[in-house]
């Protein structure tokens, strides 16, 4: 077969394969608009709780979705705060300092920590709350900073890979323009490398917000309830979206109870998008000031 047939035959494969993938990916947001559209209203989210009220938590909703809401808000935003920082310090190590066996060997664990399954860390988060409530305080229970944690530690590895080969993949060039001025190794990371790798770190933290608001299995063994209001206290008990959808769907009465599921997906899908937009804001923030603002060394 002649080398340019095959380039055509490939090239028209992976033409399929993309176009099957965005179908796939169009079937699945148009048929949950469909279904939940018509159930997407203020009373699904607010029940009967003025919406200014509940926004100003001057009335509690416990008829509507609010609750869920802002649990799934909090529990993303505290998840990916802990694990940012443990994340690129890691992927900084790994790129920088880490060598031999060494880097082997952590590369593997990370590895094995990508493919754990989700239940298997809310069983140790779920573990960890009976542990500290038997020997630190009866007053620990599973609860949204257990969660939080959980979550964090199931998305470390996102943070950490893409850290770690967006800093190794940068060019040579980059790497040694500031060392060949007399820079050190630190400043050269932190005012060459990490500015230029900005990008591909907040890709990385964009999978995690993603990973984190989706996750039922985890938050089902670590504090998610049922009913519980706007989260007052990170040590106490949450509503979240995710959770919600599991069991709705499990164990709806009749289709008007099942749409309601549908309209909360579109809003936990509404959820993603607007921490997807927050972080993409923040990567052009932070790019438009690395490029243009300049540091000193």
């Amino acid at each position: 077969m002649k080398p340019k047939t095959l380039e055509s035959y490939f090239t028209a494969f992976a033409w399929c394969c993309g176009i099957a993938l965005f179908s796939a990916v169009s079937c699945v947001i148009f048929f949950l608009i469909y279904k939940g559209w018509n159930s997407l209203t203020l009373e699904l989210i607010f029940g009967s709780t003025k919406p200014v009220d509940a926004i100003l938590l001057r009335k509690q909703v416990f008829d509507g979705l609010f609750p869920a809401i802002a649990g799934t808000f909090s529990l993303v935003i505290i998840s990916v705060a802990i694990a940012i920082p443990l994340g690129i310090a890691t992927g900084i190590y790994m790129a920088e300092y880490a060598q031999g066996n060494l880097k082997r060997a952590f590369s593997l664990f990370y590895d094995i920590l990508a493919a754990v399954p989700s239940i298997l860390v809310g069983l140790f988060g779920f573990s960890a709350a009976i542990w500290l409530h038997h020997n630190f305080s009866k007053n620990i229970y599973p609860c949204m900073l257990i969660s939080a944690f959980s979550l964090a530690f199931l998305v470390l590895p996102y943070i950490i890979r893409t850290t770690q080969v967006t800093l190794e993949n940068l060019p040579q060039s980059v790497r040694l323009t500031a060392l060949a001025l007399g820079a050190s190794k630190r400043q050269n990371i932190f005012y060459i490398l990490i500015p230029c790798a900005v990008s591909g770190i907040i890709s990385g933290i964009i999978l995690a917000i993603g990973r984190c608001a989706e996750d039922t299995a985890v938050i089902m063994l670590t504090g998610v309830v049922a009913m519980a209001g706007v989260p007052k206290s990170i040590l106490g008990s949450y509503e979240a979206l995710p959770f919600y959808i599991y069991y709705i769907s499990s164990q709806y009465i009749d289709s008007k109870e099942l749409a309601t599921g549908y309209g909360a997906s579109l809003l936990l899908m509404g959820v993603c998008i607007s921490l997807y937009v927050i972080s993409y804001l923040i990567k052009i923030v932070l790019q438009k000031r690395f490029l243009t603002g300049g540091r000193r060394l």
